[in-house]
């Protein structure tokens, strides 16, 4: 831990709004040789209303043409961090299949760029990314500078989530152990029958637990009540 970092730090702890925790972000940037930082969080359940939230300090004439053209869609370092931990470095490849939307975030200076993703149990995904305008980014550099992106993905990622909130979690009671087991048959595909006869207990029994375990889960099925559970990590 470093002057910067500790200062980063310290600041961090007194924001109040995401903005004062961009701005700190935008600071350590700085001292990492990028220009420009961003921040999404991304809530994955449920499944069909999937939210995504955004803070960047790229120029505001890209933030709205980036929303307006729908590139949150196509953006392939957006598909790669829902699915992956693994940085990624802009390239011509990766915007291989979006090259009108790579021709005008260059346009904008946005032409080099690192992004990683921060994977949270509660079915939430944070992913910062750094850009600047030219320098591409060499292994050296990626090596030397590895630690301290590592340091700031994780701080920015804990520092927004703080103060967002939206945890899936936050809304759900606790699953009782035997809620947790009938979810774990339903989603294997067995009957109420079937599970009442691997656990020993009562069809109306097997019933009861579904029916509170979907009240908890908010989940109007019993197979999405699985898969709503089996996404936030509570049938593990």
């Amino acid at each position: 831990m470093n002057e910067w970092t500790q200062d980063v730090l310290g600041r961090l702890s007194q924001a109040n709004e995401p903005s004062e925790v961009l701005a700190q972000i935008s600071v350590a940037t700085r001292h990492l040789g990028f220009e420009h930082c961003a921040y999404g969080l991304r809530t994955l359940v449920p499944f069909t209303r999937q939210k995504t939230l955004m803070f960047s300090t790229y120029d505001e004439r890209w933030n709205h043409r980036y929303i307006n053209a729908g590139y949150l869609q196509v953006d392939p370092t957006v598909a790669h961090g829902v699915h992956s931990g693994t940085p990624m470095i802009w390239s011509n490849e990766v915007f291989r299949e979006a090259p009108q939307m790579w021709d005008e975030a260059r346009s904008f200076g946005l032409r080099v760029g690192w992004a990683q993703s921060v994977f949270e149990p509660d079915a939430r995904i944070g992913m910062l990314t750094l850009a600047r305008s030219s320098e591409p980014l060499t292994a050296a550099e990626m090596l030397a500078k590895d630690p301290w992106l590592q340091w700031l993905v994780h701080t920015a990622h804990r520092a927004f989530c703080g103060l967002l909130g939206g945890s899936p979690l936050e809304r759900l009671e606790s699953l009782t152990r035997r809620q947790v087991e009938v979810l774990c048959w339903t989603g294997d595909g067995k009957t109420s029958d079937e599970i009442a006869s691997i656990l020993c207990i009562s069809k109306p029994t097997v019933e009861f637990h579904l029916q509170n375990a979907m009240a908890r889960l908010g989940a109007p099925t019993k197979s999405s009540a699985a898969a709503f559970a089996s996404r936030l990590g509570l049938l593990n």
